[in-house]
Order: C-alpha cells, then sequence, then structure tokens
C-alpha cells in the first residue's frame, strides 16, 4: 500500500490544501495523520473537518488535547498558550467532537507504528538527536514508527544492535530503502515547519517494499500569515512562517 503521512497542520489550512493537492496528484491509497490539527493557525476547525473526511488515520497532538481542555497549557509557550485559549473559544463545536472521538496519539497499521511524539512518550517526547532516536528504538515494538512533533523532516536509523544511530535532515526529494533495520521517520510539518523551509512539508510510504520519499510543497504563506493576524492571534505566528522556524 502506498499512504501518504502527514503531521502538524496547525490550522493552517492554505498549506493542508496544498499538501492534499500534492497527494491526490501522486495517487496515493491513504493518508495517516500524526496529530496537532490545531494550535498556532487560524482555520482550526476547516483543518480538522477536512483531515476527518480524508484521513484513514488521525491521531491526537498535544495541541489538539490542549484545545480540549485534556493536559495543562502551563508548560506552554506563551503564544502557544495564547493560541490554545483562541482555539477553546473559536473552533466550531462539530470539530471539537471530532477530536473528542479519536483514538488517541498513537496507532499501527500494516505494522508500522505511528506516534505523535515519540514511542516512548507518544505526547511530549521532541526527538531531535541520536541519543533521544537510540532509546526510542530501544523501545519501540514496531521495526519502522512514524513521529512528529518537532516539526523538522528527518529521519534515524540503526542498521543492527551492534550499529550506531544514524540522524539524518530529511530535504524534499530525500529517497529511503528501509528493508533492514529499524528506523524512526519524522515527515515535518505541513503547517508549521521548523527546518528551515517553510514550503509544507509531508512524505510518501509504500508499506510493501520499504520504500520512502520525502516531499515539500509551496503553499500561499503571505495569506495564512495574514489570517494569523487577522484572527487576532500573536502576530509572531505569522512572521515564522516565512522563515520555516
Amino acid at each position: 500500500m502506498n499512504v501518504a503521512v502527514i503531521s502538524d497542520i496547525h490550522a493552517n489550512r492554505h498549506a493542508l490544501d496544498a499538501v492534499l493537492a500534492d497527494v491526490d496528484a501522486s495517487g496515493l491509497d491513504e493518508i495517516w495523520f500524526l496529530g496537532d490539527a490545531v494550535g498556532y493557525g487560524a482555520f482550526p476547525g476547516e483543518c480538522v473537518m477536512t483531515l476527518k473526511e480524508r484521513c484513514s488515520v488521525f491521531l491526537l497532538g498535544n495541541h489538539d488535547l490542549a484545545a480540549l481542555r485534556e493536559i495543562d497549557i502551563g508548560t506552554f509557550s506563551p503564544s502557544a498558550a495564547a493560541s490554545a485559549r483562541w482555539t477553546r473559544e473559536n473552533m466550531d463545536e462539530e470539530a471539537f467532537e471530532v477530536l473528542r472521538n479519536l483514538e488517541g496519539t498513537s496507532a499501527r497499521r500494516e505494522g508500522i507504528g505511528m506516534y505523535h511524539a515519540s514511542p516512548r512518550d507518544p505526547v511530549w517526547e521532541y526527538v531531535v538527536d541520536s541519543d533521544l532516536a537510540e532509546d526510542n528504538l530501544d523501545f519501540q515494538e514496531e521495526r519502522i514508527a512514524l513521529i512528529g512533533h518537532s516539526h523538522i523532516a528527518l529521519y534515524f536509523t540503526r542498521i543492527d544492535e551492534m550499529s550506531r544511530v544514524s540522524s539524518v535532515l530529511a530535504p524534499g526529494g530525500t529517497d529511503l530503502t528501509m528493508t533492514s533495520g529499524k528506523w524512526l521517520l519524522n515527515p515535518g510539518s505541513v503547517g508549521q515547519p521548523r527546518d528551515g523551509d517553510p514550503r509544507a512539508a509531508w512524505a510518501e510510504l509504500d508499506t510493501d517494499s520499504f520504500r520512502a520519499r520525502f516531499h515539500r510543497v509551496e503553499y500561499p504563506i503571505d495569506v495564512a500569515a495574514d489570517a494569523i493576524r487577522e484572527a487576532g492571534l500573536p502576530a509572531h505566528l505569522g512572521d515564522r512562517l516565512h522563515k520555516g522556524q
């Protein structure tokens, strides 16, 4: 099966629409979403309803849980906390109901693990270096796992138990063959990339041949940033979209 793996939309409707158009052009079988539909952006309800319609896997992320008041936003940055409060006040009840009925922060399909943050901590842990990846590769039961949360397109691999973990950023066009070893893949963020490339990110995965390809997609960043400001959200949440940070 050929699937699209997407993560961290963060209420950026324009980025989501661009990625879905790219996915449709690729003729893939399913879309797996790794969480954080909401937070930061101006279109949380629209994104939640689109994801419900299009995705066969729809995980919760920490910002989704914050919108549902299921986690404390006291540890959030001031702008993230402000965004969570704005989402609570402005998202339609129908979208909240969708989030309430989701299966959780992790799932498994075709023998592949999916976690919003990490196999060890699906809500909070940022897997951004080899040491953290080593711990999670030890912990995860699946040979291949998909993670989001950090907003950085990258992958980690360990060929065998005697090998060191390799950590590699994955710019658009990166191709992987994962027929051996253990792997952690992060497709990057659709709605708020933080790897220096402002284009929306997603990954393509063939679950039969164990091949993956990373993609980047242009979208109207100016329009998305203006919508954030017009909604009364912190202005820098729009400004950062231009920088991919």
